[in-house]
């Protein structure tokens, strides 16, 4: 008989389960890893509200995607066009990136398993005699480790030519030249810490609902079981 078990631990985990993954993967697919030097304003720049001239554009560059603006002529005004600069693997703009892509994937892919697993942890919390919230707990921290390789990796690549030319000439591995770091470098470091929180919070949540409270009310014959 399957018995739904709702505790605070379980849920929280759960949340954090799937936010850390959606944030890894948003950070994965975004374009604002690097910020480029900016771009001088021209005539063409006016901000039609205010009439003035519009700010200097920074570019933005990812691991496969990247920012640039782009100008209509006809129109005499200006757009942000965002997309993949790589139309394949091999296209990547540095060997470094080509890894952390590698490792980010492996570590997105695991993440986004526990999360689909975390949410049926209601239903079912053990499998074959071993409990679900441990083995995903351990394949979180396999998945941090994963993050942490690619995190580590991604600065050598400030050296490619794609990056030095967002950077400037005095770009090279693990310096940032004109460039700045983007908010998706800092959202893939904060969601890598919290995959480790994930790891270890899992046995709590283990914990909670396998306390002897929850096998009172098991016992009692509840088949939904809600404990704060």
């Amino acid at each position: 008989m399957c018995h739904v078990i709702v505790t605070c631990r379980s849920m929280l985990w759960t949340l954090l389960s799937i936010v850390v993954a959606f944030a890894e993967l948003i950070a994965f697919m975004s374009a604002d890893w690097l910020i480029g030097k900016a771009k001088p304003s021209s005539s063409e720049d006016v901000d039609n509200r205010t009439g003035g001239s519009q700010e200097p554009y920074r570019p933005t560059l990812g691991i496969y995607g990247r920012c640039t603006r782009i100008s209509h002529m006809q129109f005499s005004r200006r757009d942000t066009l965002c997309g993949p600069y790589a139309e394949n693997f091999n296209e990547i703009a540095s060997g470094f990136w080509q890894a952390t892509a590698i490792f980010l994937a492996v570590g997105i892919m695991i993440l986004c398993a526990v999360a689909f697993v975390s949410v049926f942890t209601m239903c079912v919390q053990s499998i074959m005699k071993k409990s679900i919230f441990n083995v995903c707990g351990l394949l979180q921290g396999i998945a941090g480790l994963f993050l942490i390789l690619g995190l580590i990796i991604y600065p050598a690549g400030w050296g490619c030519q794609k990056a030095i030319s967002y950077c400037g000439p005095y770009a090279s591995a693990y310096k940032l030249g004109d460039c700045s770091v983007g908010w998706a470098f800092y959202t893939a470091i904060g969601g890598t810490i919290l995959t480790f929180i994930c790891a270890v919070f899992s046995a709590q949540a283990e914990i909670a609902t396998s306390s002897d409270k929850v096998q009172e009310e098991i016992e009692e014959g509840k088949n939904l079981i809600c404990l704060l």
